[in-house]
């Protein structure tokens, strides 16, 4: 019998752990979820690899070069699996823009008049790039089928007590996102950040848009292949899983101010995830627990960005005797 490992959470960090995992071999893997994966945050995710609301480290940006390639290569591989490679624009509003990141992938400035009209003349810069984007409506189920398929078990179960699997596992991964400093009792740095976003019909967009310092809040337009996801908010702390009429009417405007084909189109679905706020990302194995345990949350709004990357340091500490 090889090793009994439980993975807690089945948004996007426990699903690609599991499947790691599994990939591996030698051991028996169950996903323990209070929420099937099209329930949790991730299903909210913009999901678009891009580092958001995250560290920012040597560490973290190997993990994001490991995430990029592996998805670039389900892209290539698995249409069925909802990953496109999209091109598109992230807005730039401050002076000295952090652009690290395009030490990971191709990025190109782009002239002013490439800009929406209501950015022009603000100052505003921008990067033009094709990087990876999940239709999570059909990428989370594909990797729990991938999961099935090699033999790991789904359980809809509740954990509060991490130490309460012992005896029937050898090894817990933490990967429940915002509740994962209180279900290990022992950290309480985690912050969530409320995100909220609308889904509308596409007219037509084939590139997205990030505007992350918009001065009126997050703005974003992310096409996917069965909707445009309209974004956001970056709510620190708020803990309400309603959507806002409100903050709707905001998401609306300043998505039309950087996209005009998106206003007024019909509105599909309407939603709100709680991103795992961290100020560093959390991958290590907890010490003194009943059984062996790591801890993997803290991706902020990276989930999707993080994911393989987070698997596959999983996997090695899990290898470390």
């Amino acid at each position: 019998m090889g090793e009994r490992v439980a993975v807690i959470g089945a948004g996007v960090i426990g699903l690609s752990v599991a499947l790691e995992l599994a990939e591996r071999g030698g051991r028996e893997i169950a996903v323990l979820h209070d929420q099937d994966p099209l329930e949790s945050t991730s299903a909210v995710a913009g999901a678009v690899w891009f580092p958001y609301a995250a560290e920012r480290s040597a560490v973290v940006d190997a993990m994001l070069g490991s995430t990029l390639e592996r998805c670039t290569g389900i892209a290539a591989e698995h249409l069925e699996a909802g990953i496109d490679l999209r091109t598109g624009v992230i807005v730039e509003r401050s002076p000295q823009p952090d652009r690290s990141w395009t030490a990971l992938v191709r990025a190109t400035e782009v002239d002013a008049a490439e800009l929406p009209a209501t950015l022009r003349g603000t100052g505003a810069t921008g990067m033009r790039t094709t990087v990876p984007l999940a239709t999570m409506s059909l990428y989370l189920p594909w990797l729990r089928r991938r999961c099935e398929a090699l033999g790991v078990r789904f359980e809809r179960r509740a954990v509060d007590d991490v130490d309460a699997l012992a005896g029937d596992f050898d090894a817990a991964i933490v990967a429940a996102g915002a509740r994962g400093g209180t279900l290990l009792g022992d950290d309480a740095s985690v912050v969530p950040i409320r995100g909220q976003v609308v889904r509308v019909e596409d007219p037509g967009v084939t590139e997205f848009i990030v505007d992350d310092e918009n001065p009126a809040g997050l703005a974003y337009v992310l096409p996917r292949r069965d909707c445009l996801v309209l974004g956001g908010t970056h709510e620190p702390g708020a803990t309400s899983l309603e959507p806002d009429p409100a903050i709707e009417a905001g998401i609306l405007e300043r998505c039309a101010a950087l996209v005009p084909a998106v206003a007024g189109q019909r509105i599909l679905s309407r939603a709100v995830g709680l991103r795992p706020g961290r100020e560093r990302l959390r991958v290590e194995e907890v010490a003194g627990r009943a059984l062996r345990v790591v801890a993997a949350y803290g991706h902020g709004g990276s989930g999707m960005t993080l994911s393989w990357g987070t698997a596959e340091r999983v996997a090695a500490l899990l290898a470390e005797q």
